[in-house]
């Protein structure tokens, strides 16, 4: 989803509208993919140091970024307040700004990919810089003591809640494949992480990551964690709450993915998750038992049809400029 400038605007609003209808809090997530950006979408590849993805066979997909200048720094803090305004006019209730996954924001803040000297390199304090204008979960990576250090920076900014969660295309923490071994088996991934900035944060903290009991929700909220997601049990069980509430002992969970490929068997997952929030769109009840593998099939041909309308319409901009 693209929101630069007001052509879709109105589409925007009525999502919103559909998202608020209920009285429910609807905020849009603001994202630079950075050097997770795949190749064949034919636009430059930018990212805070010219390293690329170790991705084994499929390193392929994605180009080595190009370094940016400070012009182009500049022109992304430009996108995400254009971007930010925009939501808000098409009466979101707040904006989130994605600093994890290793995506941009994450990319500048993590040793590992910002290997820059200049004012968005170094120290912290630097590479926090992009995030404050506008934990990675691996080793060598930003660290605990990072985070909390940057979350005190955002403490003074009137920041409305931080959100924790680690991992990135490279080391998928998320998904409960980090390269930590502490993190297996855990339902609720980064909660040690969360009671650590929890500590320093002036501002409510949310946790997301694998939660899907409502014991092990109750269990974070009583720890003093403000808030929980439980998106992916969501796609898989929309009623989860309601059933929660009814004293129900719901724990939507899709089969585990044991592939030796830990790659594709972390896009198999993100597959089946889409899988399964395309059939609620479609008004159709999800399918947790559907195959990953037939899921990651689907999803490779959609993306490329999606890839093939985005390379058009980002060629149509260029002759119009």
């Amino acid at each position: 989803m693209v929101l630069e400038d007001e052509r879709d605007l109105e589409k925007f609003k009525q999502w919103a509208k559909t998202g608020r209808s209920r009285g429910a809090q609807f905020w849009l997530q603001i994202n630079h993919p950075g050097r997770q950006m795949q190749a064949n979408l034919g636009q430059d590849t930018w990212a805070p140091s010219a390293i690329a993805l170790d991705l084994g066979n499929l390193s392929k997909r994605f180009t080595t970024p190009r370094s940016m200048t400070p012009e182009k720094i500049e022109e992304v803090v430009r996108q995400f307040v254009t971007t930010a305004q925009l939501a808000e006019k098409s009466c979101f209730t707040g904006v989130e700004i994605h600093a994890a996954h290793g995506y941009l924001l994450s990319q500048f803040l993590s040793p590992l990919t910002n290997q820059r000297t200049d004012a968005w390199g170094g120290s912290l304090e630097n590479r926090a810089r992009l995030l404050l204008d506008s934990a990675d979960f691996q080793r060598g990576g930003f660290s605990t003591d990072d985070a909390k250090q940057v979350v005190q920076l955002l403490n003074g900014l009137g920041v409305d809640l931080v959100e924790l969660s680690g991992g990135s295309y490279e080391a998928p923490a998320m998904q409960g494949q980090a390269r930590d071994g502490r993190t297996l088996a855990r339902e609720a991934y980064f909660v040690e992480f969360a009671h650590e900035i929890r500590r320093v944060a002036e501002m409510p903290v949310m946790v997301t990551g694998g939660i899907r009991r409502a014991t092990v929700a109750s269990e974070v909220i009583q720890q003093g964690i403000e808030m929980v997601g439980i998106a992916t049990a969501l796609a898989i069980a929309p009623q989860l709450p309601n059933d929660w509430r009814a004293g129900k002992s719901t724990a939507p969970a899709l089969p585990p993915i044991q592939w030796k490929n830990k790659v594709m068997a972390s896009l198999a997952n993100i597959a089946a998750v889409k899988y399964q929030l395309r059939k609620l769109s479609e008004g159709k009840a999800p399918s947790p038992s559907v195959s990953p593998l037939r899921t990651l099939i689907l999803q490779q041909i959609d993306t490329a049809r999606r890839t093939r309308r985005y390379r058009k319409r980002m060629a149509r901009l260029t002759d119009a400029r």
